[in-house]
């Protein structure tokens, strides 16, 4: 799957959206994805797992470990295609744990995979995780990439697709200024009627 068929895919099923957005940081942005629309739907998900792991296919990887929630399924999916464990590391305050038995023995070569990669930082936590076990991380597999550069990890970060997406410091977003109405996707909640 190429970038652009899986961006065509991601409107599709409205995991891709444009306006003016609420993230998760806190800024402003022009785009937002919302990948558990994707991932509800276990083709697409399976399709998306198997072009991140093809990514990674001339790697030999023992493990795809991915930050809850939003690199669950997708770990999930990129470790069945590489034949590869699958866990995920959860919040611990501000940190990122391995919890649920999950374990790593040293040398073990690690993927970790994030759905939407914005500033880095879920990704650097789940590293962080797993310090302990002194694994050692191939690389780092996402969807999407819209750090537009910004995100660097010192092992090689790989993405389906790369989106230019505009954010702002709430207080500096032109959006507001123009009066363009905010979203806030992650909490939208469905109409039962």
């Amino acid at each position: 799957m190429t970038g652009s068929e899986l961006l065509a895919r991601l409107m599709d099923v409205g995991a891709y959206r444009e306006g003016h957005f609420l993230l998760t940081s806190g800024r402003h942005g022009d785009r937002f994805f919302l990948m558990p629309l994707a991932f509800q739907r276990p083709p697409l998900a399976e399709a998306v797992g198997r072009a991140v792991a093809a990514l990674f296919a001339a790697e030999r990887v023992d493990a795809v470990v991915g930050p809850a929630t939003g690199g669950i399924i997708l770990a999930h999916e990129v470790a069945r295609a590489l034949g590869a464990r699958s866990m995920f590391a959860e919040k611990d305050g501000d940190a990122m744990v391995l919890r649920r038995g999950f374990r790593l023995e040293a040398g073990e070569r690690v993927l970790v995979v994030e759905d939407v990669v914005t500033t880095g930082g879920s990704v650097m936590k789940t590293i962080a995780a797993l310090e302990p076990f002194s694994p050692v991380v191939v690389g780092i597999g996402a969807v999407i990439d819209r750090s537009g550069g910004r995100a660097v990890f010192g092992v090689p970060f790989r993405t389906v697709a790369s989106v230019e997406a505009r954010d702002w410091a709430p207080e500096e977003c032109p959006l507001c200024r123009e009066g363009v109405p905010l979203v806030r996707p992650k909490h939208d909640k469905q109409d039962r009627t």
